[in-house]
C-alpha cells in the first residue's frame, strides 16, 4: 500500500502554510511558536524549496541555489530561528571579479568599495558616499518613478565599468535590471553593503534540518509529499485546504507558492475583485537560471586564493540582457571549500549559475534538452579552465539544471528563481483584504530577495496573521 504521507492529520489548524520556501518554514515557525496550531505541506520530499540540496556518488552534497547573503541573515536567524542556526553563519572575504574591464578581489563592503572607486576608478570620495547614502536611505514608501539606470547615470555617468561592478552582483542576487526601479536594486546593495557577503556553514542540508527540528519542537506539524491543489473559500475567508484528495480546514493560508500560481490555480480568480486580477494579471515573473554543479575528486584541492564567488565574463560591455543571453559570456562560479561542511567528507565542490529565460529551454525536444545541457556543461567547463587548470581531470562528477529543472522540482512557473518582479509585492500585500486569511510570503522582487528576504516576508507576514486570528482568541501577539 502507497505511504499515507497525511496520517494522523488533524481536521482543522489556525493555519495552514503552503510550501516550505524559506518564507514558508519562517511563517509556520513564528506562528508555531506563538501558540497556533500550525500545518506545514510541502509537494516535495524535502523541505527548503530553493535553500535546498542533493547528493551525488561518492559523499558529494550540493546546494541548489548560489550562496551568500547580508549579514542581516545572521539577526535574523538568531531572532526568528535560534542560536544555533545563527552561529554557523559566517562571512565569506573573497569576492573576485574577473572581464574584459577589471579584474579585482574585494571583501564586498561599503568600505572596501569605496577604497576600489576611489582608487582604482577614479571617482572622488565624496561622490561614492553620496551614493552610498542614498541607497541605503530607499524605502518602499519613496518615489519609484527612478530606474536603477537613472540611478548610475546620476552618480557615474557614462561608466559601465562602475555599473558592472556595482550591479552584476545583484542582478544574479535578485533578477534586478537597468529598467527596473532604483530601490529594487538599493534596497539589496545596500544590505550586502553593510558587512559583507556571509554563507551558512554546514550547508542548506544542516541548515534545513536544523529549521525542521526548530518547527517541531515548536508544535508544527510538518508534511512532505503533500501537494496541495485548492484554497478553499467563501464569502467569510479562507475556510480550508484541499491536499491529497482530502480537505483539511483552517481559519488562515500562508501560501508560499508562486503569487500568481495562488491567486489563479489555488484559489481561483472568480473570488477576487476584477481590478485585483487585473493587477495580478499585470506582475510580471523574474527570470530562471542555469547550474552546472561539479564535484571534485577525492584529495584533489582548490587553492582558497581561486576566491569564494567569482563573477566573470568574456563580454566587452555589460548589459543586463546578455546575462541572460542564451549564449553565455557571464557566470558566477561559487567554491564550496572543506570548510563550508566541516562535519562531512573533506570534499571541494563548484557550482556554476547563470540567469536564464524559461522560453530557451521550454520548448525543447528530449533530444535537442540533453544536447542542451551537455552544451551548457562543456562551455561551462571551458571557463572555469582558466580559473582551475586542467578543471576536467579534477572533476568526478558534474551535471547541469535549468529552468525545466527548477520548474519539475519546485513548481515555480516557468522556472523563476526569484518569484516576480517589483510589482508583485502590492498584489501579494493585498490578498488578505480580497480574502480574509488569506496570505502571501515569498520572493517580490522588493523585500531583498534571496534568503534573507525571504525569511524576513515570511517574519512580517506571520505577524500579521497571528493579529488576526488573535484578534478573536485572546492568544498572546507574536513578540516584535
Amino acid at each position: 500500500m502507497p505511504k499515507d504521507f497525511l496520517a494522523g492529520i488533524q481536521a482543522e489548524y489556525d493555519v495552514v502554510v503552503i510550501g516550505s520556501g524559506l518564507a514558508g518554514m519562517t511563517s509556520a515557525n513564528i506562528l508555531g511558536r506563538a501558540g497556533h496550531r500550525v500545518l506545514l505541506l510541502e509537494q516535495h520530499y524535502k523541505f527548503g524549496g530553493l535553500a535546498t540540496w542533493f547528493k551525488r556518488p561518492g559523499g558529494h552534497t550540493f546546494d541548489i541555489s548560489l550562496h551568500g547573503f547580508p549579514y542581516g541573515m545572521l539577526k535574523s536567524c538568531k531572532r526568528y530561528w535560534n542560536d544555533e542556526i545563527a552561529s554557523n553563519i559566517v562571512q565569506l572575504k573573497n569576492i573576485r571579479f574577473d572581464n574584459p574591464m577589471f579584474s579585482l578581489m574585494t571583501t564586498y563592503n561599503r568600505e572596501d568599495f569605496t577604497d576600489l572607486l576611489a582608487t582604482q576608478f577614479g571617482v572622488a570620495r565624496q561622490t561614492v558616499s553620496d551614493f552610498f547614502d542614498t541607497a541605503r536611505g530607499m524605502n518602499f514608501y519613496d518615489d519609484q518613478s527612478m530606474s536603477t539606470r537613472e540611478l548610475f547615470e546620476k552618480f557615474f555617468p557614462g561608466r559601465s565599468d562602475i555599473v558592472r561592478l556595482l550591479l552584476e552582483p545583484i542582478t544574479y542576487a535578485n533578477g534586478s535590471t537597468l529598467e527596473d526601479p532604483a530601490i529594487t536594486y538599493g534596497i539589496v546593495f545596500s544590505n550586502f553593503m553593510a558587512k559583507g557577503v556571509y554563507i551558512y556553514e554546514g550547508g542548506t542540508d544542516d541548515l534545513v534540518s536544523k529549521m525542521q527540528a526548530e518547527m517541531v519542537r515548536n508544535g508544527v506539524d510538518t508534511r512532505i509529499k503533500c501537494d496541495v491543489t485548492k484554497i478553499l473559500v467563501d464569502r467569510r475567508g479562507v475556510r480550508g485546504v484541499e491536499v491529497n484528495g482530502r480537505e483539511i480546514r483552517c481559519r488562515a493560508v500562508v501560501s508560499n507558492s508562486n503569487l500568481r500560481s495562488t491567486i489563479f490555480k489555488l484559489v481561483g480568480e472568480e473570488h477576487f475583485d476584477p481590478k485585483f486580477v487585473e493587477e495580478a494579471r499585470g506582475v510580471r515573473l523574474n527570470n530562471s537560471s542555469t547550474q552546472v554543479y561539479m564535484a571534485i575528486k577525492p584529495g584533489v584541492e582548490i587553492p582558497e586564493s581561486t576566491g569564494d564567488l567569482l563573477f566573470c565574463s568574456t563580454a566587452n560591455e555589460f548589459r543586463t540582457d546578455l546575462l541572460l543571453d542564451r549564449n553565455i559570456t557571464s557566470r558566477t562560479f561559487s567554491f564550496y571549500y572543506p570548510r563550508t561542511r566541516p562535519d562531512g567528507k573533506q570534499r571541494h565542490a563548484i557550482v556554476s549559475s547563470t540567469n536564464a529565460h524559461w522560453k530557451d529551454w521550454a520548448d525543447l525536444s528530449e533530444e535537442a534538452y540533453a544536447a542542451s545541457k551537455q552544451e551548457l556543461i562543456e562551455t561551462t567547463l571551458d571557463a572555469l579552465e582558466k580559473y582551475v587548470p586542467n578543471c576536467r581531470e579534477k572533476i568526478e562528477w558534474v551535471e547541469a539544471a535549468t529552468p525545466r529543472t527548477f520548474h519539475h522540482y519546485t513548481k515555480h512557473l516557468s522556472g523563476a528563481s526569484f518569484g516576480t518582479k517589483f510589482e508583485g509585492l502590492g498584489v501579494s500585500r493585498g490578498l488578505p483584504q480580497q480574502i480574509r486569511g488569506l496570505y502571501h510570503a515569498g520572493s517580490v522582487g522588493i523585500i531583498m530577495s534571496g534568503w534573507l528576504g525571504a525569511i524576513n516576508y515570511g517574519v512580517i507576514v506571520s505577524n500579521e496573521v497571528d493579529s488576526m486570528l488573535t484578534s478573536n482568541t485572546g492568544l498572546p501577539a507574536v513578540p516584535q
